[in-house]
């Protein structure tokens, strides 16, 4: 009991220590920021009252001292930017600590040296400036992986300079809150599972948390991996994948501090806004900046400028709406094809058979004569070869016929003041008529010429399916689907419309990516692709296009939670070869910590046999199926339902649905008798009872989840079992199914 209460006052008195170090540091902090954002305000209103008095004249020569000290100045505001940019940042670091310093100590014995060190460890780094000693180790610096790794005894971790061996003594884990320690416990082997048992028995949130203080050692492996170009992982539902990357990126970013690695050189392809919100703060909880969020929708707008376009939630509203099979089939089977790499072929051969069958050549008049004949004109393009955009050899084409335009021009300027001069009305304005004359003349060429060089890849598009006879010469020994004449029909009566669909505009990106040169993402180094198991080998073809230099790339998917369409492990063989790094590998995450045993093991029942998933072990009710003789009854049911989960202080219930049809039908009938919302795209807040379709669940937990409508109309076939899948694996701590009518047989 002495030693008990001996370490309680040692922790308490180094937990006031550390906090008051952090108290100081906040205060200088924060005098340093009021001190730069008083001179950047001097500075700016130094500047201001300069250039009122001088900008007029800047750009004389004489002046030409004048603008240089200027753009100094600017120069040195922009840098106290800088600096209290940081200060800001460090601040809001600092409040941080004070309420949570740290979270776990390791009691390290480096092999050089006699004793153990008491490592401390934290979301940020505290270190006395002065004695340089280390009150708290940032959880992603290398000695900190001891702590993920590692249970008492040897140990080690790479460091820059190599490999660092040593011995653990002690592992420890704390709760505080708001500065006051509530207890600390130590740990034999690895992070204990009742402290992580405890954190996942609470409440969900509406935002994804941070879980540093609980990342397992197979998770820290992935997080800290700098060595492969390519990670993918295969993971279940609820086994942290998403967290696992963005703890992934905030690692990179504190890793690549040497390197100028940001937030902005990091994007995470995401599968909806939904999902975007959701994600938002599990960077800035890190003390990072949030990094880029990208929508393939968004990519199809800034590589096409083309706004009528299918999104993907609606796309897959179509595919699972009941009684539409026939046209549901046949989405599925365009979708799948045109998704394919046999199809991104056939695009290939398409835009190198441009210049050669959709280009209309002609000779070039200029002056009276051919300046360029229309055969010179289609070789040039042709036979370009060290350049590979067919954009940028057609602005190479329009320069070649310029500068032959430009030769003759001194020549035509003299024949037109010879013609002005006849006419009396310009005798005395000769000059400037010629000239006038001349430039209408150059202006009238280069829209000719522009009828060659600029393209209309949605036209062209267009055309790769108007003639049958031209696609299958393309098409010439590419394996194709036995429907290929109902894609084709089908496809061309739909490109008759405005409104593009999904796949077409995803083709229609491809296109545009491979013609023109895209420079807006070369800042991008790291890439991050959650839900890669929705995505077809086209996405990641325009992935590869889109950000050219890219070292890096993290793919998190999970072939049980696809959603219209088979897949299988395969998948991560055809990314592997699109993407083509030096180094890849394929990780599987089989154990979820969402969900409860009972949940967990009903969730399986929608899994093929040979899939193998394990439970963290946390227990609550097993999942009940309740019937109703009519819907009113169901709705009573259901609204039931959901006043239990209020009594049982659930913050968030989940009405889950299979379509967005069968949600907005629920919510009219519920609204006027439950506080309950609908989620669409815009949406931001997962508090309270909300009901939406299972395509928008992706990647979201929630305390309670009702799935609604398992009858057999709804859900019948195998890819229905991976919607049940995906809905009952959102439960964190209940879950229960109704319907009415007969019982889909997924469920007997």
């Amino acid at each position: 009991m002495e030693n008990i209460k001996f370490e309680q006052d040692f922790e308490i008195e180094h937990l006031d220590q550390t906090i008051l170090l952090a108290k100081k540091q906040l205060s200088h902090a924060r005098l340093s920021s009021q001190e730069k954002k008083e001179a950047i305000v001097s500075s700016k209103k130094g500047t201001s009252e300069e250039n009122t008095r001088s900008i007029s004249n800047l750009w004389m020569s004489q002046n030409f001292h004048d603008l240089v000290e200027l753009s100094q100045n600017i120069n040195a505001i922009s840098d106290k930017i800088s600096e209290y940019e940081m200060d800001v940042k460090k601040i809001l670091m600092l409040e941080k600590m004070i309420k949570t310093p740290y979270f776990a100590r390791i009691d390290f014995k480096f092999d050089d040296e006699d004793d153990f060190e008491k490592v401390y460890i934290g979301v940020s780094s505290l270190i006395e400036e002065k004695t340089n000693e280390m009150y708290v180790y940032d959880w992603r610096s290398p000695l900190a992986s001891v702590f993920y790794r590692f249970g008492i005894g040897r140990a080690f971790y790479e460091a820059p300079a190599g490999k660092i061996e040593g011995e653990v003594k002690l592992k420890r884990q704390y709760e505080i809150k708001n500065g006051k320690l509530e207890y600390f416990f130590d740990a034999d082997v690895e992070i204990v599972d009742e402290f992580l048992r405890k954190l996942l028995s609470q409440n969900a949130s509406s935002k994804m948390k941070s879980i540093v203080e609980t990342i397992q050692k197979e998770q820290d492996m992935i997080i800290r991996d700098i060595k492969m170009d390519l990670i993918m992982v295969q993971g279940v539902a609820g086994s942290g994948k998403t967290s696992v990357a963005l703890h992934r990126a905030a690692y990179l970013m504190y890793h690549g501090l040497t390197s100028n690695l940001t937030f902005n050189n990091i994007v995470i392809i995401s599968p909806n806004t939904i999902f975007e919100q959701y994600i938002s703060n599990v960077l800035p909880e890190l003390g990072e900046d949030h990094i880029n969020s990208v929508k393939f929708e968004d990519i199809i707008y800034m590589t096409t400028n083309y706004n009528n376009i299918q999104t993907k939630n609606q796309l897959l509203e179509s595919l699972l709406l009941p009684n539409s099979s026939d046209y549901s089939n046949i989405r599925k089977k365009s979708m799948e094809f045109k998704g394919s790499s046999q199809f991104v072929e056939i695009l290939k051969r398409f835009i190198d058979d441009i210049p050669y069958s959709f280009m209309e050549f002609k000779d070039v008049y200029y002056n009276g004569k051919i300046i360029s004949k229309r055969e010179l004109l289609k070789t040039k393009v042709i036979n370009d070869k060290n350049i590979s955009h067919l954009s940028m050899r057609l602005e190479n084409l329009e320069h070649f016929i310029l500068e032959f335009v430009h030769e003759e021009q001194k020549e035509r300027i003299i024949k037109l003041k010879k013609y002005v001069a006849k006419n009396p009305v310009h005798v005395f304005e000769v000059e400037e008529a010629a000239r006038m004359l001349s430039i209408h003349e150059s202006t009238d060429l280069i829209k000719k010429i522009r009828q060659i060089t600029e393209l209309n890849i949605l036209n062209l598009y267009k055309k790769l399916f108007s003639n049958k006879k031209y696609f299958y010469k393309l098409a010439k020994d590419i394996e194709l689907p036995d429907c290929i004449e109902e894609i084709l029909d089908y496809t061309n009566k739909e490109l008759i419309n405005d409104f593009l669909l999904y796949d077409d505009a995803l083709a229609l990106a491809y296109l545009h990516l491979k013609v023109h040169v895209c420079n807006e993402f070369n800042d991008i180094k790291q890439v991050v692709i959650d839900e890669a198991q929705d995505y077809y080998p086209i996405h990641f073809e325009i992935l590869n296009l889109l950000f050219p230099k890219s070292s890096r790339y993290t793919v998190l998917g999970d072939i049980n939670q696809t959603i219209g369409k088979q897949v299988n492990l395969s998948l991560y063989e055809q990314i592997r070869g699109i993407l083509n790094k030096k180094s890849s590998t394929l990780i599987t995450m089989e154990k979820s910590y969402r969900s409860t045993n009972e949940i967990l093991e009903y969730s399986t029942r929608f899994l093929d046999e040979d899939f193998k998933v394990t439970s963290f072990g946390r227990n609550g009710n097993m999942p009940e199926v309740y019937t109703a003789p009519s819907v009113d009854a169901l709705d009573e049911m259901i609204i039931n339902e959901i006043n239990v989960c209020i009594e049982m202080n659930y913050q968030s219930v989940a009405l889950i649905c299979k379509t967005e049809r069968d949600s907005i039908l629920l919510y009219e009938r519920l609204k006027s008798k439950v506080n309950i919302k609908l989620i669409n795209e815009d949406t931001e807040d997962l508090y309270g009872t909300i009901v939406f379709p299972i395509y928008m669940s992706k990647g979201l937990e929630f305390d309670a989840v009702i799935i609604c409508d398992v009858d057999d109309g709804h859900y019948k076939d195998d890819e229905d079992k991976k919607l049940l899948y995906i809905a009952s694996t959102r439960a964190l701590h209940r879950l229960n199914l109704f319907y009415t009518g007969r019982i889909s047989k997924l469920l007997k």
